[in-house]
């Protein structure tokens, strides 16, 4: 693969994982949720190549 799909690819999926954890950090930062674990699912979609790609996952509450 060429090295701008690898730059473009590394950046999708840094901005992915930073947004994903400011926004999981955000809905949690309220809530108690010591000793609760939560199901997470990631969905990432490129219509035009026909591509769904889900991740699932738990995340475990702050003590």
């Amino acid at each position: 693969m060429s090295e701008d799909f690898n730059m473009s690819m590394r950046k999708f999926l840094k901005q992915v994982g930073v947004t994903s954890q400011q926004a999981i950090e955000e809905a949690m930062r309220d809530t108690d949720t010591a000793g609760k674990t939560y199901a997470v699912k990631a969905v990432v979609t490129i219509p035009e190549l026909g591509l769904t790609h889900e991740v699932t996952g738990e995340i475990k509450g702050q003590e």
